[in-house]
């Protein structure tokens, strides 16, 4: 199971091993050369300059094309919540449809089941509280729509059953929706990818070092920071409920809707 402390170790993992790599890249650049070579002979070594062009190039690529699946993700996960709030409220409204003794009971139900949906991303992804809140959920859309689609029977309205079941049924696939968006991330080999690629790039630079007497540690550092936040941003916003990019403040709209509900 993932969580922010795993996403940190990744991280933290990532940055220390592109460290090691760049210095072991140094030395053995050092290593490599001839005795008596001067700075213009290792320039001179176009082989590897391309090589470390298309590496650089690489992982570039790779990095753009995750952070922009991570946030397309990310924001598309906002728009459901609204898409959500909106059909709860949709359907919230049609039981004026209903008769006024049939109203009450659901408008409960309906209560419930909105704070149960709240409980269920509230709650760690993937915990035991999580799973329960969901189960609670779908009990409750079963007897949303039996007791809903009942009362529209009782109206012997067409109209009003249409209506009554067409809301029930966008409030109800809307959470298959947001489940499936959640558990919607890119395969694990993208991430063993840009980590191998990453490593592979520490290598190059650190031996693109070899022709200075001494390892440049600043620019060592930031090359280590600049990949491993990055990644650490892309794997935050895959999974917002996590860590310090999160979609709580999207869920404010379902916490108001409920709180309408009890007025």
């Amino acid at each position: 199971m993932i969580t922010a402390i795993t996403i940190g170790l990744f991280s933290a993992t990532l940055f220390v091993l592109l460290i090691v790599t760049v210095f072991l890249g140094y030395h053995l650049g050092r290593q490599q050369r001839r005795p008596g070579a001067s700075a213009q002979d290792d320039n001179d070594n176009d082989g590897v300059g391309h090589v470390s062009g298309s590496i650089f190039t690489l992982i570039g690529l790779l990095l753009g094309f995750t952070l922009s699946s991570a946030a397309t993700g990310f924001q598309q996960r906002q728009v459901l919540i609204a898409h959500e709030a909106n059909a709860i409220g949709t359907a919230y409204l049609r039981l004026d449809l209903l008769s006024k003794s049939a109203q009450a009971p659901l408008r409960s139900v309906f209560r419930e089941y909105l704070q149960a949906r709240l409980d269920t991303y509230k709650a760690p992804v993937g915990s035991p509280a999580a799973h329960t809140a969901y189960l609670r959920s779908l009990k409750l859309q079963a007897a949303l729509w039996q007791q809903g689609t009942d009362a529209a029977l009782a109206t012997n309205n067409t109209a009003i059953l249409t209506l009554t079941a067409s809301a029930l049924n966008a409030t109800f696939d809307i959470t298959t929706t947001r489940l499936v968006a959640a558990r919607t991330h890119p395969p694990l080999v993208i991430y063993l990818l840009l980590f191998g690629v990453a490593l592979i790039a520490a290598l190059l630079a650190g031996y693109g070092m070899a022709s200075s007497p001494r390892i440049s540690w600043l620019q060592t550092i930031l090359f280590a920071a600049a990949l491993a936040v990055t990644l650490f941003a892309i794997m935050d916003m895959e999974y917002p409920r996590l860590g310090f990019i999160r979609v709580d403040l999207a869920d404010r709209v379902l916490v108001e809707s409920l709180q309408g509900m009890r007025h």
